[in-house]
């Protein structure tokens, strides 16, 4: 049986996931099933995130109100 690790990316990736539901105060676990792994090609066994989340955040208010 292989095993398998996080990469740095598919971390990162997770990282943004709950920063997401976080932000919009939503429920992390649909992100996190709809993941699409794929095992990277080198000779280290870690999986890659090929849909990872993205965050949009809105330009801060400068008017000082």
């Amino acid at each position: 049986m292989t095993t398998f690790k996080l990469s740095d990316q598919a971390l990162g990736a997770i990282m943004m996931a709950l920063q997401k539901s976080l932000m919009e105060q939503s429920d992390i676990t649909p992100v996190l099933k709809s993941f699409e792994l794929t095992p990277t090609d080198g000779k280290e066994e870690e999986l890659l995130v090929t849909n990872p989340p993205t965050v949009r955040v809105g330009a801060p208010d400068t008017t000082g109100t």
